[in-house]
């Protein structure tokens, strides 16, 4: 699969970052050897093949211990808030109906 400028274009722009314009066709040339590649291992057949929840699957996992480790004081952490009522931090709002 061959991406266009205008393809580049749009996916910098929905994922929210900045391309020089003369960068493009390095960026376009690039995302299309990574779908190529996708392209060509989604055609390998898996049939055989069950599902793992994950790659490690037999081996054991060393986890810590889960134990409380540090105590929060909230009416200490609260004093140093500008606002706060009934235990809650009070906000500024950020999003309002049309």
């Amino acid at each position: 699969m061959s991406l266009s400028a205008d393809e580049v274009k749009k996916i910098a722009h929905l994922a929210r970052l900045h391309i020089e314009e003369n960068e493009i066709s390095a960026y376009a040339q690039h995302l299309s050897t990574i779908l190529n590649f996708v392209e060509q291992i989604s055609q390998a057949n898996t049939d055989d093949i069950a599902p793992m929840s994950h790659p490690l699957e037999n081996m054991l996992q060393r986890l810590r211990e889960d134990a409380v480790t540090e105590i929060v004081d909230r009416d200490k952490l609260q004093a140093l808030s500008a606002n706060h009522e009934a235990g809650l931090y009070l906000v500024p709002l950020v999003m309002t109906e049309k």
